[in-house]
């Protein structure tokens, strides 16, 4: 199922990477859902692309990304839900290797693979390069506190039992981070599978909700947010150490932020508002370890 919003641009990649590994109709159902969509003709674009194989709905109003989401898991007919945004892709293999985890573990609720994170040119960031979660297939072991610190995959490369998602529900609550309790809460209920290949990639590009959040200061707010709903998933013994560290690592992840907001839009008192914002989630020596680093590379680049 491919969730689309005005990312035309990126939507073709996205089609054409399920294609390239499509097994066919009476294996995968291929949809796009449109959620009103202005940049271009949509369903024109997959009626080209897909020749009579994809499908294609479009929402009568522009109905947001949660809502859509809620569209797409309704509207799937498989007994496994991938929902691949449109600016987004996978690569070859991602769907036998994970349909091949979920046939050896019946008991796993949710299977994801290692994924790189791209730009809008499709160029990997260095960051892509992280160590996977483990180094052979299989379930992950402890997983679900794992998962509570911090967001560590991305629905590209998340694959759902259908059953899943009728009995814990569809994403809600935020637009940004929505996707971690997410995965969290599946965590808490089902063993979770896990394939350490780089089988999907998840793309920054400058019209996504997460950079337009970054851009307004809203991403720490709804991470709080998100923070506080994810407590109720883990073990009571273990929630105030989860919360700190979790508090730590977007303290941190907030300073890199405010620094690419500055870069990218000369604001200062929106990067200012940003770093206050990280020192409100954690006051950590290492915190104000990053914080001197960004004020060095502000010297340095503005030359203030």
């Amino acid at each position: 199922m491919i969730p689309t919003y005005n990312c035309s641009v990126f939507l073709r990649e996205a089609i054409l990477s399920v294609l390239a590994q499509d097994p066919g109709a009476d294996l995968m159902q291929i949809q796009v859902v449109d959620d009103a969509s202005t940049d271009e003709d949509v369903e024109a674009l997959v009626q080209h692309l897909g020749n009579g194989r994809v499908e294609y709905y479009r929402q009568v109003n522009n109905v947001g990304s949660l809502r859509n989401f809620e569209t797409c898991i309704n509207r799937s007919r498989g007994h496994l839900i991938h929902l691949l945004h449109g600016n987004d892709r996978v690569l070859p293999g991602f769907y036998e290797k994970l349909a091949h985890i979920f046939q050896q573990y019946p008991e796993a609720g949710a299977t994801f693979c290692h994924y790189a994170a791209i730009d809008e040119t499709g160029a990997r960031y260095p960051y892509s390069f992280l160590s996977p979660e483990a180094q052979k297939p299989g379930i992950l072991s402890n997983w679900l506190l794992r998962i509570a610190e911090r967001q560590r995959t991305q629905y590209a490369s998340v694959a759902v039992r259908r059953e899943v998602y009728e009995k814990l529900g569809s994403f809600y609550g935020t637009t940004y981070g929505e996707d971690w309790e997410m995965w969290v809460r599946i965590a808490a209920h089902y063993p979770i599978g896990y394939h350490p290949d780089v089988l999907a990639e998840y793309r920054g590009h400058t019209n996504s909700i997460s950079w337009k959040k970054s851009i307004s200061g809203q991403i720490i707010p709804d991470l709080v947010h998100v923070m506080t709903r994810i407590q109720q998933h883990i073990p009571v013994e273990h929630r105030s150490r989860i919360l700190a560290l979790s508090k730590k690592h977007y303290a941190h992840a907030g300073i890199g932020g405010a620094y690419a907001t500055l870069i990218a839009s000369g604001d200062w008192e929106l990067a200012n508002n940003q770093i206050q914002q990280a020192l409100r989630l954690s006051k950590h020596p290492s915190i104000y370890y990053h914080l001197l680093k960004f004020y060095i590379k502000r010297i340095i680049k503005f030359k203030l």
